[in-house]
């Protein structure tokens, strides 16, 4: 039986779409391109609307271009959404995805309750074909309950994975050729070992002196996890990427009350600022939420004032997205429709001149990255230096998976050119 699976979301879904492939392999189906698919699994986010809506247009384009086919949709929306199912013939739910196997020949709604659910195990045979970098999921679900968000609805109650399955993990990844694992989950500040009650912070000190791929990379963090103690963890590391994501979402304070986030522009300001001083040219990413409910012109402003003052690397905008069944979908004074599209367009050109002046900061340094496979505009490969650069240079197949020097020399329509150097 041949199968494509389409994703959609984040890199934790990233990672249990890979799960959800390895299981359906060890059962003989074949992954194949989605025109030759015989079964098309969706697995969905459902964090905005727009998330939802793109999973809507993808089953309904999937129905006119491909009868007979079977859809499977899974993931967080159908675990939200259940009814939601836009045509599909089979909806599976957090749980019952990593038991795809015994659904093939089901139709209908299978979804559960996550109370008990608990962390998958880590595939102990796995297949590995052209990984550059592998999105390993530590840690799931979130406690926080911010007033916008659904995830917890999702995927449920904080889970972590045990940290000797970690370890053995890590060990294999390096054993296959991976060079690059980003350790990934919903909320990886809330990490505990099950058994030692270990923290990420212990966790980061391990990895550094055990059998490891040679680059690890932080996805989003919690800001109020972010101290000194994991500054100088981040600082002295020879493995750990110097990157990070901090889902800011406001930069003003009453903004971000009315958020449920448990912090202030203050405490952003602080820890950018020693990361900076300690990590000198880190890439900081930070998550923006345009027009949440109530957003005044003058809130926006101390936002967008803010986040130019912090001299970050950039942005990722979100568009306020209200959520059935969270507190802000029944919140008053939501901003008008025109004008939270205005603040989404003056946040995304922020963003623009945020990476061109990173870029241009790194013209002519010495920089290693981590080339691709994927070929790009014709005769280019791209890679990321450790601060999360993307560089483009021609095309070598022999460089694909091995770390390699390159100095950005122009920048060329927002990208970043550059030449391999010995």
């Amino acid at each position: 039986m041949k199968y494509f699976i389409f994703t959609t979301g984040c890199r934790s879904n990233q990672y249990d779409s890979w799960v959800i492939g390895e299981k359906l392999k060890k059962i003989g189906c074949q992954a194949e391109r989605a025109e030759e698919a015989e079964i098309i699994i969706v697995n969905a986010c459902t964090v905005t609307e727009s998330a939802e809506r793109d999973a809507k247009r993808l089953i309904s384009r999937i129905r006119r271009a491909k009868s007979g086919v079977k859809i499977i949709l899974t993931g967080c929306h159908p675990q939200v959404y259940p009814q939601k199912n836009f045509g599909s013939d089979l909806v599976l739910g957090q749980k019952e995805r990593f038991d795809i196997t015994s659904y093939l020949d089901k139709e209908g709604i299978f979804v559960s309750e996550l109370d008990d659910y608990l962390l998958e195990r880590l595939p102990s045979d796995f297949g590995l074909t052209d990984k550059t970098r592998f999105f390993l999921k530590i840690q799931d679900g979130c406690d926080m309950y911010c007033t916008y968000c659904v995830v917890p609805y999702a995927r449920g109650r904080p889970r972590s994975r045990p940290l000797d399955e970690i370890l053995r993990f890590m060990a294999e990844l390096k054993k296959r050729g991976v060079k690059e694992v980003v350790l990934s989950g919903i909320e990886i500040a809330s990490y505990r070992d099950p058994e030692s009650g270990i923290d990420l912070k212990g966790l980061l000190r391990i990895l550094e002196v055990s059998e490891t791929p040679e680059r690890i990379r932080l996805s989003s963090c919690d800001p109020l996890y972010i101290d000194s103690e994991f500054i100088t963890i981040l600082e002295s590391s020879r493995k750990l990427a110097r990157s990070i994501h901090i889902p800011l979402q406001s930069g003003s304070d009453s903004v971000l009350e009315r958020m449920g986030r448990k912090y202030k522009s203050g405490h952003i300001k602080e820890i950018l600022g020693e990361l900076k001083r300690k990590i000198p040219n880190i890439g900081i990413g930070l998550d923006v939420i345009a027009g949440f409910p109530g957003e005044t012109e003058s809130e926006f402003t101390e936002t967008l004032r803010f986040i130019e003052a912090l001299d970050v690397y950039y942005l990722h905008v979100f568009p306020f997205s209200p959520r059935e069944n969270t507190e802000a979908s029944k919140m008053p004074n939501l901003v008008d429709e025109k004008i939270k599209k205005e603040r989404v367009r003056v946040l995304k050109e922020l963003d623009r001149r945020m990476r061109l002046r990173f870029y241009m900061k790194h013209l002519g340094l010495r920089l290693e990255i981590l080339p691709e496979k994927k070929i790009y505009r014709g005769h280019y490969m791209k890679g990321l230096s450790d601060n999360y650069i993307p560089v483009l240079i021609p095309y070598e197949g022999r460089l694909v998976n091995e770390f390699t020097y390159v100095v950005p020399k122009e920048i060329k329509e927002g990208k970043l050119i550059g030449v391999r150097i010995t």
